[in-house]
């Protein structure tokens, strides 16, 4: 079989493909979730919600804030609790950023808006009416304004008459449909309410809630490895939530009702640590609403009064062998705080094929100092592979069991490298298929040893090895191939096979030729051998082979075209080398001036002949009107003239008129436009001022007619 990939590549490929899954380690919330929270909301926001969510993460995370995007967070909230047309979401919104950032709110402000938010408790029959309007009068109680819901119990009920009977809620009374997320809004608000009232809240419906609760439970979905979520029924797709958005509502919703009332809620542990793995398997979340469901409902599940969660984790999922590694193990909260003291067991290994390696327990020794469990794996005479590893983790104090949760048995997946030993290596040419070689040479795949054979196409290449583990067993690598490249690029690459005790592959070119597209020549040996467990995967060069092939027949396949470097072209180029023509013998500097001379003779005999003629202005027109018309004629003269001078020099004139700032507007922007002067926009140009002539001209010479014509008869 051959393919045309780089051996490289695909080596790199199984790698990360064999690494991937241990690439999503649940893992404790870190500083790597601190970092992406400040990039998600590094931007201050403009709306409300965003500005929560904002604000809300970063008081979780602990992350500083800016003073000034913290002042401009206040005056955005204050401006929406003084509007009176803010809806209840804004001032829900709008309290809970006072409350993280402790602005400075008046007191009045907040009386009219606790009054407010009663008026639409009173008048509306949408949850999340009573969802905005309860949670925004609680945080006004949180941040200590006397606030008392004094119908506490119909308010109750109203929100409990949503509920349906397999614990989802409706958003309204129209509503047909029931929704998991209503249910955690549900359930967020009948906790503010038992908080809110001013007298205990009827028992029986609180006993109530908590089935609900249980029903709930009953339909959260989950993953094979005990990952626990909660997802919405699909109504439409404005309705619609994702799994982390329905899975953090449902969270709030629990954690709070359950902090509010007596007695425990009936979940089991199980399913609350499937929850916050579920949290800590997104690893980093991608946007601002992912990362405040994530850390929200995290940090509720931390400190809460169902369990709180136990994660163990493993700080490296990689052991070596050479090095002899500990296994090493943590078990902490969610947020990585310390857990009460324990006892944590390794109780059963298991292969990549799920075929069990040892059952025997092995307690794990604790570093206090700092915070892991530790095991030597020597004596477990694990080798080199992949493994899942079963953990029982085991509160030392019975009290604990009721406050935290470690889901019993815990597995978590594992490689484990080493050196692969490579013997019996040999390549060689042989005549037949008996095996009988000309040449065979031994190698040391593991130095650059390089060979030098030769073959043409009735003869075969042979080359064969083995390996094994540290424990001396046969280890079959991913991927084990061997490249021939061509001297004219053209490369080849082969699969070697592995049988139960050695790789070996066998090349015959007379089968091969057509492949090969009967290219005689030089061909590079490489092989290359790699594995995610094998700490010296190697890509090694074996030498040369000078292959003598038949002709290609007439119709023989052709080798493909080379793939060009798409980064060829940013490379420096080869230099352009070229001689200018020589440029032509000019005349002397005098004679040219001599004949700059001549060019002005015409202008200068017209200066004398005006001399001669005794030009003057006596009969210049003294009234207005006649006088406004000679001078547009002269004007428009002298217009001509002056396009006519820019036509022959064009951008010497304007390179020096554009210096004078005095010339009037209109010539300034004719002189602009003789930068792009030929013969026909010069004949443009004329014509308009041949017509505008031949008006004012018409009228200055009538008038100077009339005047002789009145002198002579006077």
């Amino acid at each position: 079989m051959a393919w045309r990939l780089p051996p490289l590549a695909v080596l790199l490929l199984l790698v990360a493909a064999a690494v991937a899954p241990l690439s999503s380690a649940v893992r404790p919330v870190s500083e790597a979730h601190r970092s992406v929270a400040a990039e998600l909301f590094a931007a201050s926001p403009d709306d409300l919600e965003t500005t929560y969510e904002a604000v809300r993460t970063f008081k979780i995370l602990g992350v500083q804030r800016d003073k000034g995007l913290d002042g401009k967070a206040c005056k955005l909230a204050a401006d929406r609790l003084s509007s009176s047309s803010s809806p209840a979401k804004d001032l829900f919104h709008a309290v809970q950023i006072a409350g993280v950032l402790a602005c400075s709110v008046d007191a009045g402000v907040y009386d009219d808006v606790a009054s407010r938010l009663k008026a639409v408790i009173k008048d509306t029959n949408s949850l999340l009416e009573f969802y905005y309007s309860v949670g925004g009068l609680l945080s006004l109680k949180e941040q200590g304004h006397s606030v008392v819901l004094s119908d506490a119990d119909s308010t109750f009920h109203a929100i409990k008459a949503l509920s349906q009977s397999d614990g989802r809620w409706r958003y309204d009374t129209n509503s047909a449909e029931s929704s998991t997320f209503a249910a955690g809004i549900a359930l967020e608000a009948l906790a503010g309410v038992v908080s809110l009232s001013d007298a205990e809240v009827d028992p029986s419906m609180i006993g109530v809630v908590k089935n609900d609760i249980v029903k709930l439970f009953g339909t959260i979905k989950s993953y094979d490895d005990g990952t626990f979520y909660f997802d919405e029924k699909y109504v439409d797709g404005s309705e619609y939530k994702g799994p982390i958005t329905t899975s953090a509502s449902v969270v709030r919703g629990v954690t709070s009702f359950a902090n509010v009332v007596s007695g425990k809620l009936n979940i089991p542990g199980e399913k609350i640590l499937g929850l916050a793995k579920f949290f800590l398997g997104i690893g980093l979340p991608g946007s601002g609403k992912d990362c405040i469901n994530q850390i929200e409902s995290l940090s509720l599940l931390e400190n809460n009064r169902i369990f709180v969660p136990l994660i163990l984790s493993l700080p490296s999922k990689v052991l070596s062998l050479t090095s002899k590694d500990q296994l090493k193990v943590e078990v902490t909260t969610v947020f990585g705080s310390a857990a009460p003291p324990l006892r944590v067991d390794l109780v059963q290994v298991l292969g990549s094929d799920s075929k069990v390696i040892t059952t025997d327990s092995k307690e794990l020794q604790f570093d206090l100092d700092n915070n892991v469990h530790y095991l030597d794996i020597t004596p477990l005479k694990i080798d080199v592979g992949k493994y899942s590893l079963v953990f029982e983790i085991t509160l030392q104090d019975s009290e604990h069991e009721t406050v935290y949760t470690t889901g019993g048995r815990n597995t978590e997946s594992v490689v484990v490298t080493g050196l692969i030993k490579v013997d019996k290596a040999e390549i060689g040419i042989s005549e037949n298929d008996a095996g009988s070689a000309e040449s065979v040479e031994k190698l040391d795949l593991l130095k650059d040893t390089k060979v030098s054979l030769s073959a043409n196409h009735l003869q075969k290449l042979r080359l064969s090895f083995q390996l094994s583990t540290p424990l001396g067993r046969t280890f079959k690598p991913h991927q084990v191939f061997l490249k021939l490249k061509h001297e004219s690029k053209v490369e080849h690459l082969f699969v070697v096979p592995g049988s139960a005790r050695q790789f070996k592959i066998v090349l015959d070119f007379l089968g091969l030729v057509e492949k090969f597209y009967y290219l005689s020549g030089t061909y590079d040996l490489e092989l290359s051998v790699g594995d995610a467990s094998m700490e010296n995967s190697f890509l090694r060069a074996l030498g040369q082979l000078e292959l003598d092939l038949p002709e290609a027949p007439e119709k023989a396949p052709r080798p493909p075209a080379q793939a060009v470097d798409p980064l060829a072209k940013f490379r420096p180029q080869k230099e352009i080398e070229h001689i200018f023509r020589v440029p032509e013998k000019r005349p002397p500097q005098e004679v040219s001036l001599a004949f700059t001379g001549l060019t002005l003779l015409p202008f200068i005999g017209f200066l004398i002949g005006l001399m001669r003629l005794g030009v003057n202005l006596k009969n210049f027109p003294s009234l207005p009107g006649p006088a406004a018309f000679a001078s547009l004629f002269h004007a428009g003269i002298g217009a001509v003239l002056l396009l006519y001078v820019l036509f022959w020099v064009k951008v010497s004139i304007f390179l020096v008129v554009k210096h004078i700032i005095a010339l009037i507007k209109v010539l300034l922007t004719i002189i602009l436009l003789s930068e792009q002067l030929d013969l026909f926009t010069t004949l443009k140009y004329l014509s308009f001022l041949g017509v505008f002539l031949v008006f004012v001209g018409h009228r200055t010479l009538s008038h100077l007619s009339n005047t002789a014509a009145k002198q002579k008869t006077a």
